[in-house]
């Protein structure tokens, strides 16, 4: 039975790799292309929670056993999976960070043109 659950471990390491490669792939695509990439972000959001809100729910630990199972390997691997959302105020943090050399060409288009 181990040796099974190391064979369908792998095949599952496979299938991840696979879906990394086309996620990257899909990024190298929309490049330089924020709306396109905000909605690769959007569709991989989606994913996540689809995912966690059906099968990933149905799976959860019905006993204490499983249950610690489940928390050893959380810890050990990394973690919790979390999608974040970039922050508004780290946003218009970039933003601002542009803003002043946008200014400056602004002040200089309207002494150019005299107003």
């Amino acid at each position: 039975m181990n040796n099974n659950k190391n064979v369908e471990s792998g095949k599952l390491s496979c299938k991840e790799q696979a879906i990394a490669t086309v996620v990257y792939d899909a990024v190298q695509g929309c490049e330089g292309d924020t709306v396109a990439l905000l909605a690769l972000l959007r569709q991989l959001e989606q994913l996540h929670r689809e995912i966690r809100d059906g099968v990933f729910q149905e799976s959860l630990p019905v006993n204490r056993r499983q249950l610690y199972s489940l928390l050893k390997d959380i810890e050990s691997e990394g973690g919790w999976p979390y999608i974040e959302r970039m922050r508004l105020q780290r946003f218009l943090a970039n933003l601002s960070q542009e803003a002043p050399e946008e200014n400056s060409h602004e002040v200089l288009e309207s002494d150019r043109s005299g107003g």
